[in-house]
Parts: C-alpha cells; sequence; structure tokens
C-alpha cells in the first residue's frame, strides 16, 4: 500500500516528531545535542524554515516549524537526518540507520493549537518524569519561550507574540500557560494527528485544509464501506 503523501501548505506550521530506531537512543553525550541543533539551524536557514519549539528527547525529537515553501520542511528533516547519522556514525564507529522510518508530522492551526504544540512540545520532558520543571531541562526551547535565554535558533510564532506587548509578558503569560497541563483528550488530539499525518484544527480549519489540498485529512471510518443494496 503506497504511504500518504505528507499534508504540505506553505506558511501553515508543522508538529514534527523523529524516533530513533526501535526507540534506541539518538543522543549520547551533550556534544551530540548541541551538534544536532547547530544543523538544525543551518539546515533551517538553507531551506527557510522558522523554528518555533523543540526538545530533544533521548531517543526522539519534537519540532514545531513553519516551512516557507512547500518542499522547505522535507528538505530540512532529509538533510538534517543525513547530516546528523553520518556525524554519529563517524563519532561512535557504527553503521547504519539511526531513525525509525519516515519521521511524524501534522499541519497545525494557528490559535490555542498551535501554543497547545509549544506546550506538548516542551512539557515532554516533564511528562517523561525526566525534571519537575521544563527549565530543568536543557535540550528544548523552553528557557527562550518562557525565560529570558536567547537562543538563535528560535523564531516566535505569530500567536506566541500575541501573549503580550514585550518580552517580559510574553514570557510570564507563557510560563502562566504551562501551569496549566494539557487536557488528555487534547494530548491525543495531538499524538494521533502527528503519527497519522493528519491535519490538527478545528472542523472548520480541517475542512478548509482538505479542499485546498482535495484530500482526506482526518481519520477515515473504521470498516469497509456499506455496500448499497
Amino acid at each position: 500500500m503506497p504511504r500518504r503523501a505528507r499534508l504540505v501548505v506553505p506558511g501553515i506550521p508543522w508538529h514534527i516528531i523523529q524516533r530513533g530506531n526501535n526507540r534506541s537512543a539518538c543522543f549520547y553525550a551533550d556534544e551530540d545535542y548541541h551538534r544536532y541543533l547547530d544543523t538544525l539551524n543551518e539546515q533551517a536557514q538553507k531551506f527557510e524554515c522558522l523554528i518555533h519549539a523543540y526538545c530533544l528527547m533521548t531517543n526522539h525529537v519534537h519540532l514545531l516549524l513553519t516551512p516557507m515553501h512547500e518542499n522547505s520542511a522535507a528538505l530540512l528533516m532529509k538533510h538534517l537526518g543525513q547530516r546528523y547519522v553520518q556525524y554519529i556514525n563517524r563519532r561512535y564507529q557504527r553503521s547504519g540507520t539511526l531513525w525509525e522510518g519516515r519521521f511524524k508530522s501534522c499541519l497545525t492551526q494557528s490559535e490555542e493549537y498551535v501554543l497547545a504544540c509549544y506546550r506538548y512540545i516542551e512539557l515532554n520532558p516533564v511528562r517523561a518524569n525526566m525534571v519537575e520543571h521544563p527549565a530543568d531541562y536543557p535540550w528544548s526551547s523552553y528557557r527562550c519561550n518562557g525565560q529570558r535565554e536567547v537562543n538563535p535558533f528560535i523564531t516566535p510564532h505569530e500567536e506566541y507574540l500575541r501573549l503580550g506587548s514585550t518580552d517580559e509578558q510574553r514570557h510570564q503569560h507563557y510560563r502562566e500557560l504551562l501551569q496549566v497541563h494539557l487536557e488528555p483528550n487534547l494530548l491525543e488530539e495531538i499524538r494521533s494527528s502527528t503519527n497519522g499525518n493528519y491535519a490538527l484544527g478545528s472542523e472548520r480549519f480541517r475542512k478548509e485544509i482538505g479542499q485546498m489540498l482535495e484530500r482526506r485529512v482526518t481519520p477515515g471510518k473504521a470498516g469497509r464501506p456499506i455496500k448499497e443494496t
């Protein structure tokens, strides 16, 4: 069965998950995280993707980005993945793949869904019981989005900018947002949309994307269609 083509609309954010092969580790030392981020920044500039949020977990990666062109995100992930694998294989004298097949992605509606993805991504280490607070985890964008740390990789999304008229107001309001954990149904919606390559957003947003792309952008109904008699 052919794999479904990705949903691509330039200017609309993507939530991306890329996992290690067989859930194996992708990062082994601090230098590896730094190399991944440096390569991400380099390739994002080259292929014109705006990075809004990220979290590098031990065996997978979360990104929230906006591609400026139809192929921007796919080219970014292709070259980022290849370069990072080459680095890991050289550094640790290994061979073969590092990533688990294709990365997962979904188109994400602006308004509350973009900020929900911000929170979903940066709270990942907390949900995994790795840290008590996202500020304690060094390999995410939280210290930029929630505090005053300068991060050259990050371009704030317009929904984030609407949180306040100054950087301090935005940081404060974003920290307040993160104090309220995502509801289980919203967590599941983000996960299922990303894993299934569907549109994440309201019914109206999904309908508009479906009409624009002339294809299904939501899960189909289970079972075979009922034959007319």
